[in-house]
């Protein structure tokens, strides 16, 4: 990802790694989770 990648695509990413659990430990899936979560709210307040 980078400055260019949009927000629905950064939520794709995020949650084909927490579906696949491709993450470090459970606290790093915790912070992909939350950060979905919170891209998730900017599209629904844009």
């Amino acid at each position: 990802m980078n400055e260019n990648t949009s927000i629905k695509e950064a939520i794709e990413r995020l949650e084909a790694r927490i579906n696949n659990n491709d993450v470090k430990d459970a606290v790093h899936k915790i912070k992909f989770m939350t950060a979905r979560d919170v891209l998730k709210e900017l599209l629904r307040e844009g």
